[in-house]
């Protein structure tokens, strides 16, 4: 059944609320994927805080007008799903490693910040660790000094209390 007017407005109105604070949107093919791997999807989009939706190809694209994303309108032909993220991987991430297990979810473009992407972009940008991985391994870097210096005087002291015993013991005897 289709969607009259007022409900293809605030379809409209929805998605470019997520697009006017979205990093990243990609769009994938999902002709001939069954609803239940649709529905594991979905879930995993929801959990990584990805908005994914099937939309009608002209409602995305007047989603997409006067936006960084714009460009992302001639690549929207076929049965389409979007993905769409605040965070500037998760979008790819989602739809790729789906990708990776269901080889019926084709990625046919993706728009990271205004700048249109190919398949092969789209998983260069999935292959991108996180943001929290990220600031985890920049944390690791900063800390590695000051751990060192600390683990180098524990030794060292370690080292003069095993010592000192047996020093003590020389001039006594």
């Amino acid at each position: 059944m289709g969607l009259n007017l007022n409900d293809k407005k605030a379809v409209v109105a929805e998605v470019s609320a997520k697009v006017a604070t979205a990093q990243t949107i990609v769009v994938a093919e999902y002709r001939g994927i069954q609803v239940a791997h649709l529905t594991q999807l979905r879930a995993k989009a929801r959990a990584q805080g990805v908005y994914l939706r099937v939309l009608k190809n002209t409602l995305a694209r007047r989603s997409v007008e006067g936006t960084q994303f714009a460009a992302l309108a001639d690549s929207m032909t076929g049965p389409l799903i979007y993905s769409i993220s605040d965070d500037a991987v998760a979008a790819a991430k989602v739809v790729a490693d789906f990708a990776k297990t269901n080889d019926k979810l084709v990625i046919t473009a993706g728009n990271y910040a205004g700048k249109q992407l190919d398949k092969a972009a789209v998983a260069a940008l999935a292959s991108i660790p996180s943001r929290e991985v990220l600031i985890s391994q920049l944390l690791g870097v900063m800390l590695a000094p000051v751990s060192g210096f600390a683990r180098g005087l524990a030794a060292l002291a370690a080292k003069k209390s095993e010592g000192a015993p047996a020093e003590a013991e020389a001039p006594a005897a």
